[in-house]
């Protein structure tokens, strides 16, 4: 909660005291192995691809675990894992996982449950990672998961995730991977019913230099209630990663499962709300795209980004607001990737990490302005020229989409636009070298619409909104009551009724 009269600063150290407190009477790795092994009324198997058996591993380190561990199983040869999993394309995926849920708990309960199952909760662990090792010197990454009942006989529900793993040593990275899977289980157990708190504990004895978590899913009768869209943005921020992707229908995702190999289109904005105009420079960009791409690629995956400094509301993250964001443009079928990126190049970053194809970033002449602005990029010690480096280096475009003057008719395009005397050489540069290059053929007709004036109508009571946005967005906004538009509306009715009343 915000503290008025506090300096930013001093609000900073009061949260990361009160942060560290809370940590201070979690308990550590070797206390939730230890609970999770004298808690008798669990039992389970650990299926381990990858890092050893470093989980199970915790539960016979700290005594006690023949009352917990039902079985421990790592089929590490490929014809092994095949034989009881059956074949997959890609073994660190979230499908092998799935499938050695699914396998591991059919015959935890085949062999156990007429025996235990009144008494006894079961559960499976799981992960399938990848490691560092002699021949792969890579960051390791992986999946991990739990499924779980939360009383004897009940359905069970899951909590998977998906990891990267930065340490530099294999040891490292498989202890981390221990630690998660301690943190994870323990997590399912005792902390399932506040969930910003079981994903802040599942950093527990780790940090973000060793250990990020991009995805994270909850399923199950436990978990109903549960929007997985809320939960990706607690990643974001409480700080386990950078960014998180969904799909238009809120299925959340891991990036590489959408975007590898691809050719990508993002457009950055805060949607508050999606206009007409919104929709024409990203469908302009996408044809523009198209006819750049080589004959026998694949069509690009068209992204939406939220950035973190958008959502803040009073200081804090309106997460009712996330939602009306994230469901119009669901309703428009687009992807959605949320971010705490503030420069466009953290974000080129993100999306180049899965895919070596070409990435085109659509904006308009204001952001393009923000863009080549020192000012932009004050943090950096190299200034504007090292937030240049860092984006195109990368090997993005950024397709532009022109505007209007202010107070007049005249379009401005990125061949018209006036820059700095000190920047003209620079700017040159970008256009001639293709790094910058014009949206034509736009709609004209949308050229006047901006989103804050749109919002203004909205919330004001103008019905002329309606025709600035997509009929889709027009009829969740009413639908839903996005975006203050029912407040106005009811406060007008109950307006001309006090104002009937009062007639002689």
């Amino acid at each position: 909660m915000w503290v008025d009269g506090l300096e930013a600063r001093e609000v900073a150290v009061s949260i990361e005291t009160t942060a560290q407190q809370r940590k201070q009477k979690r308990p550590g790795t070797h206390e939730k192995a230890l609970a999770i092994n004298l808690d008798l009324g669990t039992h389970g198997t650990f299926a381990e691809i990858g890092a050893g058996q470093e989980v199970a591993r915790w539960l016979f380190r700290v005594g006690g675990a023949a009352a917990t561990v039902a079985n421990t199983i790592s089929a590490y040869d490929m014809a092994f894992s095949d034989a009881i999993y059956g074949p997959t394309r890609q073994y660190v995926s979230r499908q092998r996982l799935e499938a050695m849920l699914d396998h591991e708990y059919a015959v935890l309960l085949e062999r156990l449950g007429a025996k235990r199952g009144a008494t006894t909760r079961f559960f499976v662990f799981a992960d399938t990672v990848a490691t560092r090792s002699h021949s792969r010197d890579e960051k390791g990454q992986g999946w991990i998961g739990v499924r779980f009942q939360h009383a004897p006989l009940a359905p069970p529900s899951d909590i998977i995730l998906h990891l990267r793993m930065s340490d530099t040593e294999p040891a490292r990275e498989q202890e981390a991977l221990g630690t998660l899977g301690v943190n994870l289980i323990y997590a399912a157990f005792f902390e399932r019913h506040d969930l910003p708190t079981l994903i802040a504990t599942l950093m527990d004895d780790l940090s973000r230099e060793r250990i990020e978590v991009d995805m994270i899913k909850f399923s199950g009768p436990c978990f109903v209630e549960v929007d997985n869209r809320l939960m990706s943005l607690q990643l974001i921020e409480q700080g386990l990663t950078e960014a998180a992707m969904f799909t238009a229908e809120g299925e959340v995702v891991q990036a590489a499962e959408v975007l590898h190999k691809k050719p990508v289109l993002v457009e950055r904005g805060s949607f508050r709300p999606v206009t007409n105009t919104t929709l024409d420079m990203l469908e302009r960009a996408r044809e523009k795209f198209l006819k750049e791409l080589h004959d026998g690629e694949a069509e690009p995956v068209v992204v939406m980004e939220m950035s973190l400094r958008n959502l803040l509301a009073r200081g804090q993250v309106d997460h009712t607001d996330f939602l009306a964001r994230a469901d119009m443009l669901g309703t428009l079928g687009k992807m959605v990737v949320i971010s705490h990126y503030a420069h466009h190049y953290g974000l080129i970053s993100y999306l180049r990490r899965h895919t070596p194809e070409p990435i085109v970033l659509a904006l308009g002449i204001p952001n393009l302005i923000e863009l080549i602005d020192e000012k932009y990029y004050a943090d950096l010690d190299g200034g504007l020229l090292e937030g240049l480096g860092h984006l195109f280096k990368a090997g993005v475009k950024l397709y532009v989409y022109p505007r209007l003057a202010p107070d007049s008719s005249q379009v401005i395009t990125v061949e018209t636009l006036s820059v700095a005397p000190h920047l003209r050489h620079l700017y040159a540069h970008l256009m001639e070298n293709c790094f910058v290059e014009s949206i034509g053929d736009v709609d004209q007709r949308q050229l006047h619409i901006f989103p804050h004036d749109v919002l203004a109508k909205i919330q004001g009571g103008d019905s002329t909104w309606e025709k600035m946005v997509p009929p889709a967005v027009v009829e969740i906004i009413k639908q839903r009551r996005f975006l203050g538009w029912h407040t106005n509306r009811d406060e007008g009715s109950r307006s001309d009724a006090v104002r009937a009343d009062l007639k002689p």
